[in-house]
């Protein structure tokens, strides 16, 4: 039965992925929920788990007033790209089959990187998307920007981050997906054409080392026309998400206010 508003309910599932099952965990939100989010969570792409991610999405969905699919996807380096992106998308394509509402793709760190790549394919395969939501993704590869080495003693650390690149993406980056029909890509940076994309929300903080990677990716999309909410929060630190109500409750608002 539903639940009062403000409740979350949740249930583990498994949907098929391309070669095995995708455990994830659906949190519902009140007796209506708004749409699905499909959830990719942070680690490095090898560490985290939805398990270690549950009171976050639960919040998150609440927030929302949404289902929240988290996706429990394979991490590298024993499964490097693009494993985690095909556990995601396996699960984009199950949420259709459970909701009437609006599909969306989120993630945060390294799912960001993840859900950002999934609305790349999404678009490249013509399928509906109503938003992708970032929370601070990594998005060059190389570390480059100055944020990266502004704090010597911040996490992620530059070393830290290219390393898990390297065991993230294995060797080599855009990957053919089935049939050769659309590209897999590791990181957005490998996707020639910007435009089109599905509505995204983007946050990251003033002390994260990955801001700069995110706000870049954020004028990027924008000048590339697509419709960007971006907002930078004062003295925040990478991994917010597990941490701070506001920044999911303002994630969580503004999907509501952005997704028809």
């Amino acid at each position: 039965m539903p639940g009062p508003p403000g409740t979350v309910r949740w249930e583990a599932a498994t949907v098929p992925g391309p070669d095995h099952d995708v455990p994830l965990r659906v949190y519902r939100s009140g007796p209506a929920p708004r749409g699905v989010l499909v959830w990719a969570h942070g680690g490095s792409w090898s560490a985290g788990s939805a398990a270690g991610w549950h009171p976050a999405c639960a919040d998150l969905a609440r927030a929302a007033s949404a289902t929240v699919v988290s996706v429990d996807y394979r991490l590298a380096p024993g499964h490097p790209h693009p494993a985690a992106l095909l556990d995601v998308l396996a699960a984009m394509t199950w949420a259709q089959t459970i909701s009437d509402g609006p599909i969306a793709v989120g993630g945060d760190s390294a799912g960001g990187t993840v859900a950002a790549c999934a609305a790349l394919v999404w678009r490249d395969r013509r399928l509906p998307l109503a938003a992708q939501v970032l929370v601070y993704p990594p998005i060059d590869p190389r570390c480059q920007a100055p944020s990266y080495s502004r704090d010597a003693e911040a996490f992620p650390s530059r070393a830290g981050l290219l390393a898990a690149w390297r065991a993230y993406r294995g060797t080599a980056g855009r990957h053919p997906a089935a049939g050769g029909a659309t590209p897999l890509y590791s990181t957005p940076d490998e996707a020639a054409d910007p435009t089109g994309l599905a509505p995204a929300i983007i946050a990251a903080g003033s002390l994260d080392p990955v801001a700069d990677d995110a706000r870049g990716y954020a004028r990027h999309l924008q000048t590339a026309g697509n419709t960007v909410t971006f907002r930078e929060f004062r003295g925040m630190r990478h991994g917010a998400f597990l941490t701070d109500p506001a920044l999911r409750h303002w994630l969580g608002v503004t999907y509501s206010r952005r997704t028809p």
